[in-house]
């Protein structure tokens, strides 16, 4: 049964002054109330709470069958009927009407205007003629984009809304036939229709269908025109007619089986659906295929012999529910373009009413149980407004907590949540009304009809036990009575969301001392009530969204506190429901009940999940030191194990010390971690200035182990504040006791991914002191862990070009570190493979000067140790070297380093034959091998030779370079055979093989014309010398 409220959600009302009993009445957009009887259309104005005032009329051509409104391209359709014969007729430029007679076009539809005629247009009203080839029985605008489709027996018939501009303020609006939906077994009685989506519904069937636009697998696209039906088909048809007479005849009933069908298995109803292409090509959205969404059949309850007539369908409804401010500027004054966001579909029995959501899935959100029987319903985005003979009721819908989920992808997070869609709905109101007959809705009116008729008997009684079948396609119209008085129609005014939403906040205070779900189910139904107004923001009035909005959050916390009091499952929605309320912590804790009756306090797991994720988050908020030891107390009582890292919290900064020390002592630390209470404690103690309580607890674990805790708890060195990160108290003392332990334990965070790579930098940063671009040591320290740590490819070329960057920078400002490396190049060389061991020649390369450099040489051995590793890449530092000038020693030794990683062999024995002679045969000794020893004789040979030859300052050290050679030679004679034999003779024999007189004489006769006698002499006698002592 359904949860009754007696709340009141209508307000005024007033009585439409009609002068004739109304047959058909609608509402006209948010201004206007359009009403038929005879053959006369009144149109009234409605505006707010003033009384209804009579607009304009116009005369139709007969009497009304069928009226509905269309908001987009502001428009009226009706069905008249005239002489037993059915017409089909849109009212455009209606607002024009001034008096009864004022001068009317008329006009075939799709007639192209001629130019003379079309300025009177804007000053009168015109009425498009849509001839059809069978009568129309139904018809449904689409309240997008303004398209109507005609229901007739077996086809659908839509007709495009279209705009012929004559200028940029007045549009002529016309339509065109363009698609044509056969549909063959069911024979409409209502339909509706939305951006594509169509709903059928028989008496005791609905189909629901979606046309699709693109052309599935690219196929072309063909015109299939309607094929009549076969002499075959036909004769079946006829003998199944007959066989339905004679079962008629025989008092038999044929009821069908209840049948749903969901998506592709509403293919198999039975019911054949085909399109027919009858726009032009150049039509801008054309349908191409056919989706069947839903189809479900009734059957009626003949265990008590219910007429038939009475378990008829009807109020068939798509409603759409849009973006939320997706209005588009195109177009402005042709049609206000909407975004669909979701769509429902609702449709009622007598006694049930069925709410399906068709976007992206099909499924059953509600079923209303109707307390007696129902006439008509209408579906809004906020309410369901049900009719009984005598009573106006007043329903829950879930709407808008679907399309919540569909608009905003955080729904049933952390983050955020919604009532959910299958919470049971509810009636908010039934209001007596005598003699109901017809309801409609527009805005924020209800128009009823009432006529107190009581001894009226329905036509439909006459034939008890007609046959439910689909066979049965006849709609019989009843002919109008004469007019009798004692009708009404009256607008009944829905009171503001906000006003109504007031009365079930207060309402709700009645269940909140018993604690019991009604209460939270009220609060639910309150909440879904804002949220739909606020998605229907063309409804609001000026001023009215911000109240809303206020509504809302309050609504939140509302529901938070239910949530965090209330001991259900669903306690984890305490939290968003909080966030989305604005609250801050500190105003929610003040609205919690501390004090217990017996003295003992029980906290319900709805508030202990709120807070302890609040204080995970790092909110921009300090408890006071009153609310930080209540939360210090409750956590004590119900989750010890997090006390720990409650003291972490910025939002904990004002605990006493003193008090947080001693809830941690009481702390059994036998079922969870005890480093992490120890170093909660040391924490505590640096707060309290006690340091030899904080060096008791440091030392009563290993270094590893406090590494461990602090990536259990990353907050006892690392907190955020405002946005910014901020060391702790911890972290600054570490620094200056601890240095490797702190950069040791960031490391830790960085590969448990606790901390980001950019944010360990910043971090070491704050915690130096250093601004911009300059980079502490203890950065620099935290890099070279982290090579060591071996990081993924992707961030080692980065860290890379950190290192370097920084060893660069420091050797050209010659600045020295501003604390002491916690690691030296060996130690780093030993410790990872990054770096390399440095080359020999490096060494005679730098102890060949005396310069300052020697203050540097960790940055230049660490610089020049990552340039010889295996990993680095060298072009990429290349143009970084600039400020590394080769005038000083640390500058020409990356230099050449790095141009002999890049094989430029050549250019670097020129420059060491220039700066440092000394250490070319030591280079050529090193890096000259295989493929690149011709470069010995090529090179370097010739380029001694040369430059002894020139003598000047540096000869006797071109000569010992020279004389290098005989070591070389000595130790790469077998290398040389090749190259000596020729000279001596032996082709197969060692070079040793030969007499000394001969292989001297044949290296000097290969160098005897790059030197001068005197040189050939000096090195005659130094080789021979060599000789001597091997």
């Amino acid at each position: 049964m359904v949860q009754l409220y007696n709340l009141h959600p209508f307000g005024s009302q007033q009585v439409v002054p009609c002068k004739l009993e109304p047959e058909r009445f609608c509402g006209g957009g948010p201004d206007a109330l359009f009403v038929a009887a005879g053959c006369k259309v009144e149109a009234f104005a409605v505006a707010g709470q003033e009384l209804c005032q009579p607009r304009c009329a116009f005369s139709t051509l007969g009497r009304v069958l069928s009226l509905v409104y269309s908001e987009a391209g502001d428009y009226l359709v009706a069905i008249e009927e005239k002489n037993q014969a059915t017409f089909l007729r849109a009212y455009v430029n209606w607002r024009s009407k001034r008096t009864e007679n004022s001068r009317v076009c008329i006009r075939m539809v799709g007639h192209n205007v001629e130019a003379p005629f079309r300025e009177t247009f804007r000053d009168q009203m015109s009425i498009v003629e849509m001839p059809l080839s069978e009568t129309p029985l139904c018809i449904s605008c689409c309240p997008v984009k303004g398209d109507l489709l005609v229901g007739c027996t077996n086809k659908l018939v839509l007709f495009s809304l279209k705009y012929q501009i004559i200028n940029e303020e007045f549009p002529v609006l016309d339509f065109e036939r363009s698609l044509i939906i056969h549909i063959h077994n069911i024979t409409p009685v209502e339909i509706s229709f939305c951006v594509g989506y169509v709903a059928v519904m028989s008496d005791l069937e609905v189909l629901i269908l979606k046309l699709e636009s693109n052309p599935k697998n690219g196929e072309s696209v063909h015109h299939h025109p309607h094929k009549p039906n076969s002499p075959v088909t036909q004769a079946n048809d006829e003998g199944t007619s007959n066989e339905t007479l004679q079962l008629e005849s025989e008092d038999f009933v044929i009821c069908q089986k209840p049948m749903e069908l969901l998506g592709q298995n509403s293919e198999q109803s039975g019911v054949s659906v085909t399109l027919e292409s009858t726009g032009l090509d150049d039509e801008k959205i054309k349908y191409f295929h056919v989706q069947h969404l839903l189809y479900r059949r009734f059957a009626p309850d003949i265990s008590s012999y219910v007429l038939s007539d009475d378990i008829k369908l009807h109020s068939l409804q798509l409603l759409p529910i849009y973006q939320t401010d997706s209005l588009t500027s195109e177009r402005k004054n042709l049609s206000q373009e909407k975004e669909l966001l979701s769509l429902f579909c609702f449709f009622s029995l007598p006694h049930v009413g069925y709410l399906y959501l068709v976007v992206k899935s099909v499924e059953l959100m509600s079923v209303y149980q109707y307390p007696e029987k129902s006439q008509q319903a209408v579906l809004t985005p906020q309410f369901l407004h049900v009719i009984t003979s005598n009573n106006l009721q007043c329903f829950t819908v879930r709407c808008s907590a679907a399309a919540a989920r569909e608009e905003d992808p955080y729904v049933d997070s952390t983050l955020k949540a919604c009532p959910p869609v299958s919470m049971d709905v509810c009636a908010l109101r039934i209001q007596l009304f005598i003699g109901l007959k017809a309801i409609c809705h527009f805005k924020n009116h209800i128009i009823l009809l009432t006529k107190a008729d009581p001894e009226a008997i329905p036509e439909r009684r006459e034939a008890p036990r007609r046959l439910l079948s689909r066979k049965d396609t006849s709609v019989k119209l009843k002919t109008p009575p004469v007019a009798e008085a004692g009708w009404n129609l009256y607008i009944v005014n829905t009171i503001s969301p906000v006003q109504l939403y007031k009365e079930m906040v207060d309402y709700s205070n009645t269940y909140k001392t018993a604690k019991t779900q009604s209460c939270i189910h009220l609060l639910s139904e309150a909440h879904l009530l804002v949220r739909a107004a606020l998605m229907d923001a063309s409804q609001l009035e000026p001023g009215e969204k911000a109240e809303l909005l206020e509504a809302f959050k309050e609504s939140c916390g509302h529901l938070g506190d239910c949530y965090s009091r209330l001991d259900t499952q669903y306690s984890h929605l305490a939290l968003p429901y909080y966030k989305m309320s604005g609250l801050s912590m500190a105003e929610v804790l003040a609205r919690v009940d501390w004090a217990a009756e017996d003295g003992s306090q029980k906290y319900e797991r709805g508030l202990i999940f709120y807070i302890s994720h609040s204080l995970y988050e790092n909110l921009d908020e300090e408890l006071s030191e009153e609310l930080a030891v209540k939360v210090v107390r409750m956590f004590h009582v119900a989750e010890p194990k997090q006390l720990p890292h409650i003291l972490c919290s910025p939002s904990m900064k004002n605990i006493n010390p003193l008090t947080a020390m001693s809830y941690l002592r009481k702390l059994d630390t036998s079922g969870f971690s005890s480093i992490l209470v120890t170093l909660t404690k040391a924490a505590m103690a640096l707060k309290m200035g006690d340091l030899d309580m904080y060096r008791k607890e440091v030392k009563s674990h290993s270094e590893m182990k406090l590494v461990c805790g602090f990536i259990l708890e990353p907050r006892l060195l690392i907190q955020q504040k405002k946005g910014q990160m901020v060391p702790t108290e911890l972290a600054v003392h570490l620094k200056e006791t601890q240095p490797g332990l702190l950069v040791a334990s960031i490391l830790g965070l960085q590969k448990n991914n606790k901390i980001g790579f950019e944010e360990s930098d910043s971090f070491f940063k704050v915690l130096c002191g250093k601004d911009g671009d300059m980079i502490p040591q203890l950065l620099v320290d935290f890099w070279e862990a982290q090579l060591i740590a071996c990081l993924p490819d992707v961030l080692l070329q980065e860290l890379f070009f950190k290192l370097t960057s920084q060893y660069i920078w420091r050797l050209s400002k010659k600045q020295p570190p501003d604390t002491i490396p916690l690691r030296t190049s060996k130690d780093l060389i030993n410790a990872c493979s990054h770096y390399g061991l440095i080359y020999p020649w490096v060494n005679v390369l730098i102890t060949s000067d005396s310069l300052a450099d020697k203050n540097y040489t960790e940055d230049l051995s660490k610089l020049q140790s990552l340039i010889c590793g295996p990993s680095f890449d060298i072009a990429s530092i290349v143009p970084f070297l600039e400020p590394l000038s080769e005038d000083t020693v640390a500058g020409l030794s990356v230099q050449v380093l790095c141009r002999t990683r890049l094989k430029e062999y050549e250019q670097c024995i020129d420059t060491l034959l220039e700066r440092c002679p000394e250490a070319v045969v030591p280079y050529a000794n090193h890096e000259l091998k295989e493929e690149n020893r011709t470069l010995w004789w090529k090179k370097l040979l010739p380029e001694l030779c040369q430059r002894i030859k020139c003598g000047g300052e540096k000869y006797q050290l071109y000569l010992s370079s020279l004389k290098a050679f005989d070591e070389y030679f000595l130790s790469m004679l077998e290398d040389l055979r090749n190259t000596v034999s020729c000279c001596c003779g032996t082709r197969t024999k060692g070079l040793l093989e030969c007499p000394s007189r001969r292989w001297h004489c044949s290296i000097f006769l290969a160098i005897s014309s790059l030197l001068q006698p005197k040189e050939i002499i000096d090195l005659k006698v130094s080789f021979g010398n060599q000789h001597n002592s091997i």
